[in-house]
């Protein structure tokens, strides 16, 4: 696989690798590495979401609406 990057993120990325002293392959696996798993863990966090929601566990809008104004002003 090829990744092709702007040359400013190239530059970076190299900055990095030599800060660290990593190579720029472990540094990229590892950013895709996070991003799967993060990606993993929002789809998991949607579907409580959406398990509450067909529960009925969840607020109206205007409720949401009045809970975030409170949270604002104190």
């Amino acid at each position: 696989m090829e990744v092709h990057l702007p040359q400013h993120q190239e530059a970076q990325l190299n900055e990095l690798s030599i800060i660290t002293g990593r190579g720029t392959d472990d540094l990229v696996q590892e950013a895709v590495a996070r991003l799967l798993a993060y990606n993993e863990w929002f789809k998991g966090q949607v579907q409580v979401g959406i398990d509450q929601i067909e529960r009925g566990e969840f607020i109206e809008e205007e409720e949401m609406d009045a809970r975030v104004e409170r949270m604002l002003r104190s």
